[in-house]
């Protein structure tokens, strides 16, 4: 009888051993499923944030490619424009050495020389300026420092300072860029002596 118990109670022992072995094979399957579910996610979200970046990439490089092909259509000819500024130059040099040589001016052909010389002029400007490439305005304008570079100053009565009275070098933009800076003189404000006097004689008063 004695056996018997003995018996059965290592039998129910061997039973609950094998159930306790194999919840815990369970919770190592059931864990390591867990694992593997988790590690696919988290590749899953990875490859979806390098798409993610791959794709704003490739959107920047595609505006930075249409911004490119942009300029260089609308400014593609900057450097050819401004060489082409020192033709202007130099034919108003030409026509300004013609205008002050007296032996010149009392030829015959003097005034067809300077008439040719301003015809080609315009039509130079004209040609600029159906490329977009327009001569700034000076003469009698505030000194901007973006579009006008003072190589003088010119006493001056009636103007104040800094206002522009002559253009040494006529300047251009090219649409909405600098082709390059008009080069000017500027007003410097003087005081008339007689105001001068005036001011004094008041200040000793």
């Amino acid at each position: 009888m004695e056996k018997e118990k003995q018996q059965d109670q290592q039998n129910i022992e061997n039973e609950k051993a094998t159930n306790d072995e194999d919840n815990i094979e369970e919770e190592i399957v059931n864990g390591k499923t867990n694992n593997e579910e988790k590690s696919s996610e988290d590749k899953i979200s990875e490859l979806e944030e390098k798409i993610v970046r791959q794709f704003a990439e490739m959107e920047n490089q595609r505006r930075r490619y249409e911004k490119e092909k942009e300029d260089a259509f609308e400014y593609g000819g900057f450097s050819f424009a401004k060489e082409t500024l020192n033709l202007i130059d130099n034919l108003e040099r030409s026509k300004a050495a013609i205008e002050n040589d007296q032996s010149l001016k009392n030829s015959n052909g003097f005034n067809k020389i300077i008439n040719h010389l301003e015809i080609i002029y315009k039509d130079m400007i004209s040609i600029l300026k159906k490329n977009n490439i327009q001569p700034i305005e000076s003469i009698g304008k505030k000194l901007d420092p973006n579009l006008h570079q003072a190589m003088m100053e010119i006493e001056d009565e009636n103007n104040e300072n800094g206002i522009i009275l002559q253009e040494i070098q006529k300047g251009f933009m090219m649409k909405d860029r600098l082709l390059r800076p008009s080069l000017v003189g500027v007003a410097k404000k003087v005081v008339k002596k007689e105001q001068k006097t005036s001011e004094n004689k008041e200040n000793i008063d």
